[in-house]
């Protein structure tokens, strides 16, 4: 079973998700409509099935809410892929919107390393920062053990940046995490 279900509670967020790797449904509540969207295209992108629910404290802003729920997605992804036995482990995917072009290229070999290279031009697409996309996907690869590579390699409106990059890692995660095979994909024999 490639799944996992997790609660994390602090001072600032109260976090629910469930995950599955291989499909199910897909129910978004975070409290901040712009980040639901794009969790929402990360699972239906990646094939996921994915239920989160957030209470964070948006009286402050939308911070530690987007951030928490990128650490509790990077340990379900570490939980659902287990050892790695099997899966393709590596892929890279670009996703056009409109005028924008992203790109990611991931490792799921278990070492956290974002590399991220984005500009937006705005503050805030409705209630959620534009500088938390690298924080989200910060907080991901760092809990998941995820090599992550992301860029926008040009693009105007930040909607469809921030969107084609969400996508471009849901794609990549699907390809990477598939299983293809019964050994670790690596020289070592573990990952």
């Amino acid at each position: 079973m490639r799944t996992a279900e997790l609660t994390r509670t602090t001072r600032e967020t109260d976090i629910a998700l469930s995950l599955s790797l291989d499909g199910g449904s897909v129910e978004i509540d975070t409290g901040i409509g712009f980040f639901d969207h794009m969790l929402t295209a990360l699972a239906v992108h990646g094939g996921l099935g994915l239920t989160v629910r957030v209470r964070g404290d948006l009286h402050v802003d939308c911070h530690h809410t987007i951030e928490d729920t990128g650490i509790v997605l990077g340990q379900a992804l570490a939980q659902a892929i287990g050892d790695r036995r099997g899966i393709t482990r590596f892929a890279d995917c670009r996703i056009p919107m409109d005028e924008a072009l992203a790109s990611c290229v991931l490792d799921i070999g278990g070492r956290a390393y974002l590399h991220f290279d984005a500009a937006f031009e705005n503050p805030a697409i409705g209630a959620y920062d534009t500088c938390m996309t690298e924080e989200f996907f910060r907080a991901v690869s760092a809990n998941a053990g995820l090599t992550l590579h992301l860029c926008v390699e040009y693009g105007k409106n930040d909607h469809h940046k921030t969107e084609a990059l969400y996508k471009a890692f849901a794609r990549a995660l699907k390809c990477a995490a598939a299983v293809t095979g019964t050994e670790i994909p690596s020289t070592k024999g573990v990952l």
